[in-house]
């Protein structure tokens, strides 16, 4: 199933997208997509509803805003230097172990909206990702039981204010965690529909110029890996947002680096997953 959330910021209702791209209104079997929804086997409960009741929910027009497809979560947890080539072009070497960090879930936003520079900001910077989310309470899991707890994939966008990230004291979250720097979607992807989450291609393009296009079969930590050591430092709740990491071709990277400004149009994508589009805007 490919779930959505759809409607103006801060009233969006729970949808579904069939594969036919119709979109369907479920908020009468559910409120929201949320730690409750998913903690309750409610993926299942949800397909079981639509089989006998698709043909009576409302259908939702294609002009109408895409939300993101989970409503906040407890946490976005994020990978760093994730993959190999993105370790290097950042001068890092390639972990030894999962490097972590949080982004604030007032970042999220739905997956066209505009982005915001924040306020004196000079070096706001683009990262394509691949999130995953999780379906069941995860501590202490293993690696060969680790997939059990993930619903589902979605795509994320995770901008870097890199100044705030690198420059100043501190943890990276500062540079992370600006409103509107976690947009997710279109839509949340159940596991089933994902055959190889480590074989996607993942791509950006800022103006139309491609800056990054790789796969992640360059992970160095898997997400068997990635969720099994997690949960042994947080319990990881249904809903949670785990940011893989991105590929090469940040603009931290480039020579000289290359930052956005007002009037970029950033586009993204993940086989699978869907496309997003922001518009760069300046901060009022």
């Amino acid at each position: 199933m490919k779930l959505i959330r759809f409607g103006s910021k801060d009233n969006e209702k729970p949808g579904v997208q069939l594969n036919d791209k119709t979109r369907l209104d479920v908020s009468g079997f559910v409120n929201e997509y949320d730690e409750d929804f998913f903690g309750d086997d409610g993926l299942a409960r949800l397909e079981t509803w639509l089989d006998k009741n698709a043909d009576e929910c409302p259908v939702i027009k294609e002009d109408v805003r895409l939300g993101s497809p989970l409503k906040r979560p407890s946490k976005i947890v994020c990978v760093g230097l994730n993959y190999a080539q993105h370790a290097a072009e950042s001068g890092m070497p390639v972990p030894k172990e999962p490097v972590l960090f949080f982004k604030a879930t007032s970042a999220i936003v739905g997956p066209n909206d505009d982005v915001i520079i924040p306020k004196g900001s000079e070096k706001t910077d683009w990262e394509v990702e691949l999130a995953f989310v999780i379906g069941k309470k995860a501590s202490y899991v293993t690696e060969e039981n680790a997939m059990e707890h993930v619903a589902g994939y979605v795509l994320h966008n995770d901008y870097s204010e890199r100044e705030y990230q690198l420059e100043r004291e501190g943890q990276w979250v500062k540079g992370k965690s600006c409103d509107t720097f976690a947009p997710l979607g279109p839509y949340l992807v159940t596991k089933d529909e994902i055959k190889n989450p480590h074989d996607l291609n993942l791509w950006l393009k800022l103006n139309g110029e491609m800056m990054q296009n790789s796969s992640t079969s360059d992970f160095v930590f898997n997400i068997p890996k990635l969720v099994s050591y997690i949960s042994e430092f947080m319990t990881l709740l249904p809903g949670d947002i785990v940011s893989t990491g991105t590929p090469f071709g940040v603009g931290l990277g480039l020579n000289p680096p290359k930052y956005l400004k007002p009037g970029d149009v950033v586009e993204l994508g993940i086989d699978g997953l869907g496309t997003s589009k922001q518009h760069i805007k300046a901060f009022e």
